[in-house]
């Protein structure tokens, strides 16, 4: 499996899992809220944070006619394209600034770009990577731009068919970046837990070769635990600084101590993973079955099922022994309790 180097930290096989805190729009248009927010963030276990560079007039037109309205149950039914991306864009000429915040804190910050003038900007600020939102992962000319600059891509997948990943993976690959990190997502805000479909994140892995993670917009943390169980080496969720303030993303968002605990309980999985070993202390001996003689026995005397028992604890033969044992004699007199070795039978 490949390797991928974000910041300091290696993403591949056998690494830690890298988590990424999204601010998306929760910065409620208030610069001192983003600043504020990174640091929570950096403060709450995230590995990276994560911005989204785009423009409302990036993004579509303005215009309100039933092709441009939302509907089909989302957070944000009734308003246009536009208007959404009016109220939850991250002000350009901030990001230079915050990327500086971050980087005082040795804080990765890098972000999603949705058009050519982003990455560029992107460019400038030297971030560490980039992102591909789900719904520009079919945008082959975005793609190809932004693998040119041979940074690791992160790409979630939440509408995209195998063929568009595949022509997505092709792209990256032609034009000499096979940096890329595939993540599952599914692309409703809030989505649910049942819409996971965490085994594609699998399947991803098997038919792309790629780096796997999840990126989850469910509300709680029982998706992203689970990704990593499964062998998700990348997180990412919405953060926010208090859900009560609002906003477009607030909803599916987590608040500094839930994403510490996601953190803290992601950080425990990998711990439970550890290392292949069949290896049984012999404190857990005390608890296995062994042979024992479990009568007084004189020298000479045969071993029978009364005399020799598999009981705990383990010092003494495997118990699938006993049936070679039957039969033979005693080499020297043994006391009952004495663990049955080989060089007791004559």
């Amino acid at each position: 499996m490949k390797r991928v180097k974000i910041g300091k930290q290696i993403i591949g096989e056998n690494s830690k899992t890298f988590i990424i805190a999204e601010l998306s729009a929760n910065h409620n248009n208030d610069y001192a809220t983003a600043v504020k927010t990174i640091k929570a963030a950096k403060k709450a276990g995230a590995d990276a944070i994560k911005l989204q560079t785009y423009t409302a007039d990036s993004l579509t037109i303005d215009c309100k006619n039933k092709y441009f309205k939302i509907k089909g149950g989302t957070l944000w039914d009734g308003i246009s394209l536009y208007e959404l991306y009016q109220k939850a864009f991250t002000p350009w000429d901030w990001q230079p600034k915050l990327a500086k915040v971050a980087k005082k804190l040795d804080f990765p910050l890098f972000s999603t770009p949705f058009d050519k003038n982003a990455v560029d900007l992107l460019d400038k600020m030297n971030v560490p990577a980039y992102k591909i939102a789900s719904f520009e992962a079919n945008d082959l000319e975005l793609v190809e731009y932004v693998a040119s600059k041979k940074k690791p891509i992160l790409v979630s997948c939440g509408v995209s068919s195998f063929d568009e990943i595949n022509d997505l993976v092709k792209t990256c690959k032609k034009a000499g970046n096979d940096k890329l990190i595939l993540l599952k997502c599914t692309s409703a805000y809030p989505a649910l837990i049942s819409d996971a479909n965490l085994n594609t994140m699998l399947d991803m892995k098997k038919k792309f070769k790629a780096i796997i993670g999840v990126s989850d917009h469910t509300q709680g943390i029982s998706v992203p635990i689970a990704a990593v169980s499964l062998g998700a080496k990348v997180v990412e969720k919405h953060f926010i600084l208090d859900r009560k303030m609002g906003g477009p993303d607030a909803a599916f968002s987590l608040e500094p101590a839930e994403f510490r605990q996601m953190v803290d309980k992601i950080r425990e999985v990998e711990d439970s993973f550890g290392k292949i070993t069949y290896h049984v202390s012999k404190k857990r001996k005390m608890f296995k079955r062994s042979l024992f003689v479990v009568q007084d026995m004189d020298k000479g005397e045969v071993f029978t099922r009364k005399n020799i028992r598999a009981i705990r604890p383990g010092d003494g033969m495997a118990p699938k022994y006993i049936g070679k044992v039957l039969g033979k004699k005693a080499k020297v007199s043994i006391k009952r309790g004495k663990p049955l070795k080989e060089s007791l039978i004559n």
